[in-house]
């Protein structure tokens, strides 16, 4: 890390996302108020990011150099943006979108493991390739693929093979689900938040659903139970990787590769995300916040920490885009793009019918 930071490109990385995601705010108003006609524009600044990002890295050629600073914004950036979004909840609320997204979350891994581990065999694809889709599309995507991979012994190629599946289709979902979630969820938005936060893959492609969510329409609960969501479901690799060693694990020699440091595989972004979360229903509980703090100068902080948050994701989604290449969808190959596309319809599918039939009254009971 010091190394990269030292390094010029690292910086220059940041600062084109950076560049992308200050232009994307303008874009965005620009295009809603002054080209479509729009009073308020519901154009997100979220997917202006993403977009200018992709077609900046489709039609130019950014240095391989700069690589590593744009990959420093989808993961520390990222990861403290969410972290900070923990401010937007108390511990209570926090624990009441746990307990209510705990059995979509669990519902839609077990079926997309077993699911898609059979049909990719069906396919003819290798046993680890097709384990290594289904917990990519399964669980928290490429952090689900890179800690499933040396347990089962993936080669290099079939890594990038599912981790190109959950780019694609994630960022297809990404776009898309919030536009179905507002149709089918539109008088509940928490029902879509938990909907998003159980279908779209990556951490960042959830978060950046959310936030488009909640800007074009004026819905914060769904950013929030989307995120929740989604770090239930990082967390549940502490409990599921294991099961997918055993289903999808090549015959091996006893090896050091077999361990599995269960340690590592809790995100320091979700402890982070529970602390904010302890620090709000801190500062809430009490007339005078922490013994020092006026309401008032609580309520900005908050505000600030909130608006922080969110300028880390945006920074994080412009990077995003700027890592989207479409030549990856020609290294895919078809049998294993037609399986990641089923993984994916596949477990959105699920989550829809099991938010929409079973939500609304566990919702009912947790509130």
């Amino acid at each position: 890390m010091t190394a990269g930071i030292r390094h010029a490109g690292w910086w220059a990385g940041i600062a084109l996302a950076v560049s992308i995601a200050f232009v994307a705010g303008y874009a965005a108003d620009w295009v809603g108020a002054s080209l479509l006609g729009f009073k308020t524009s519901p154009i997100s600044a979220i997917m202006m990011a993403i977009i200018i990002g992709m077609i900046v890295a489709n039609t130019v050629r950014v240095p391989p150099a700069w690589r590593s600073g744009l990959v420093f914004c989808t993961s520390a950036i990222l990861r403290i943006g969410i972290m900070l979004l923990g401010i937007r909840l108390s511990l209570l609320s926090a624990g009441q979108f746990t307990l209510v997204a705990l059995p979509f979350v669990l519902t839609a891994i077990v079926v997309g493991l077993i699911t898609v581990g059979l049909l990719g065999r069906r396919m003819g694809l290798s046993k680890q390739l097709s384990g290594l889709i289904a917990v990519g599309t399964s669980i928290c995507g490429c952090t689900a693929i890179v800690a499933v991979a040396p347990l089962i012994e993936a080669d290099e190629s079939e890594v990038s093979y599912a981790i190109a599946c959950i780019t694609v289709f994630g960022l297809a979902a990404m776009f898309a689900y919030p536009l179905l979630a507002h149709y089918a969820f539109a008088n509940d938005p928490a029902l879509a938040g938990l909907f998003l936060g159980t279908s779209i893959h990556e951490t960042a492609q959830v978060a950046g659903a959310g936030m488009m969510y909640e800007a074009q329409y004026n819905a914060p609960v769904a950013l929030e139970l989307a995120t929740v969501t989604k770090l239930v479901r990082n967390l549940s690799m502490i409990a599921v990787i294991p099961l997918v060693g055993f289903l999808y694990g090549a015959e091996r020699s006893a090896s050091e590769s077999g361990k599995i440091n269960y340690l590592a595989m809790v995100p320091w972004f979700i402890v982070g995300f529970a602390l904010m979360s302890a620090l709000r229903t801190i500062g809430d509980s009490s007339d005078q916040p922490f013994g020092i703090l006026q309401p008032e100068q609580w309520n900005r902080l908050v505000a600030i920490l909130r608006d922080l948050a969110e300028h880390c994701l945006l920074i994080a989604m412009a990077a995003v885009g700027l890592t989207s290449m479409f030549a990856g969808l020609r290294r895919i190959g078809l049998r294993p793009f037609a399986l990641g596309l089923f993984a994916a319809l596949l477990v959105g599918g699920v989550s829809f019918t099991m938010v929409a039939l079973f939500a609304p009254r566990l919702m009912a009971m947790a509130g």
